[in-house]
């Protein structure tokens, strides 16, 4: 299959099929911020999730719901736009949805109540849908075909990332100067990183009839069974995670009784070893894709496990959230990489589609843990979420469609 960008889109074609330069994986780098700064602005209410709740009077529950409209709407756009975006330059969409982005966490900034707080996170949805959308359909144009699954994990790594360094920073902000200051100081990265995307990406037009774009006699459905097998393993797997982790901080809070700056240094831990799982799972799944996600069930289940019998143990809890955070840090390049195999001719509509239905079960899991959680407690949560994790592990490996590895 053809993977490397048209010659309209780069001047550099020769380069692109032998190896890819330092300017190239400068562009994949600052794509890379981009999705950091996506998914941190998605994902910060999990760790300031009590106090903003407080500062806006509203229940943990109702402020967790928050999440539930981003993933709303971005399961909405994502899709959608790959649709629309006909011949414009990739380069500038991904630049003028950070500035969404960044308006959207300002508009948090100063929400003062859920009628605001809910604007603001319709806002973000719609940044978030068109950069994760976009991103991984665009990093594989950016480099050699022989980098491309490397390329997707440095693309994809921006949602470990956030956990490693962005909503755990989020964290210890919002714990020394207000959990506002916090949405403020993402907006401003955010406008900085729309700047750096112009610079350093180069112009990105349609991708070539051959990859994206085929006659309109020759394209295939994207109903393909290896598709449709990987979407409801994520749609599980992403709701059972969501289901959990949103309601994270409360579940440290109540089991080992932890403090806030002690689940902040936990919250860090989860993100390192979900870093780390990121790139385990990269490497792993350009060539053995859905093997890789279902062994991330596997793990995500079992984690779910023990935090629910042993979570009173802070060591348990630390253990449980490493192995949480390997699991769940390696899904998104997994199962992106399982779609990109699964229908490699038409890239950027089956990452749109990925990303809708993987926003969507966001949505999905931060509803079904408020009513959960509400309804029957932290304990019952984690039950259910380590169940769905199971369920999702029996469909991947009873589910039809199996498909090709990425070249090398």
């Amino acid at each position: 299959m053809s993977l490397s960008p048209s010659s309209t889109d780069l001047s550099t074609d020769t380069a692109l099929d032998q190896r890819t330069s330092v300017s190239q994986w400068v562009a994949v780098g600052v794509l890379t911020l981009a999705t950091f700064l996506v998914v941190t602005s998605e994902m910060l209410p999990v760790g300031v999730l009590t106090p903003m709740a407080e500062g806006l009077g509203i229940s943990d529950g109702a402020t967790g719901a928050s999440l539930t409209i981003t993933g709303l709407v971005s399961a909405v756009t994502a899709p959608v736009v790959p649709r629309l975006l006909g011949d414009l330059d990739r380069r500038v969409v991904l630049a003028l949805a950070m500035v969404v982005l960044a308006v959207g966490n300002a508009v948090t900034t100063i929400a003062g109540g859920f009628g605001m707080l809910a604007v603001s996170r319709v806002i973000l949805g719609v940044g978030m849908g068109v950069v994760w959308g976009v991103a991984s359909a665009v990093a594989t144009r950016l480099v050699a075909p022989r980098s491309i699954a490397l390329a997707v994990s440095f693309v994809v790594s921006g949602v470990a990332s956030a956990s490693v360094l962005g909503v755990p920073l989020g964290t210890l902000v919002g714990n020394a100067f207000g959990w506002r200051a916090a949405f403020g100081s993402v907006a401003a990265v955010s406008l900085v990183v729309a700047a750096a995307l112009l610079v350093a990406l180069p112009v990105l037009r349609r991708p070539e009839a051959t990859n994206d774009h085929p006659e309109p006699g020759q394209r295939r459905s994207l109903l393909r069974p290896a598709v449709v097998t990987g979407l409801i393993v994520v749609v599980l797997l992403v709701t059972a995670h969501f289901a959990a982790y949103t309601y994270v901080r409360p579940a440290l809070e109540e089991l080992p009784q932890m403090s806030a700056n002690a689940i902040a240094l936990l919250l860090l831990l989860y993100g390192v070893s979900g870093l780390i799982g990121n790139f385990v799972a990269g490497a792993a799944a350009g060539r053995k894709s859905r093997r890789t996600v279902l062994l991330l069930a596997t793990g995500i289940a079992v984690a779910l496990a023990i935090l629910a019998l042993f979570g009173a143990s802070a060591l348990a809890a630390g253990l449980a959230i490493a192995l949480w955070g390997v699991a769940y840090g390696g899904l998104s390049v997994g199962a992106q990489l399982w779609m990109t195999t699964a229908a490699p001719d038409r890239i950027e509509h089956v990452t749109g589609l990925y990303v809708g239905v993987f926003t969507g079960s966001i949505a999905l899991g931060a509803f079904a843990g408020g009513l959960v959680v509400e309804g029957a407690g932290i304990v019952p949560l984690l039950w259910s979420a380590a169940a769905l994790a199971l369920v999702a592990l029996l469909v991947g490996l009873v589910g039809p469609g199996r498909h090709q590895t990425l070249p090398s």
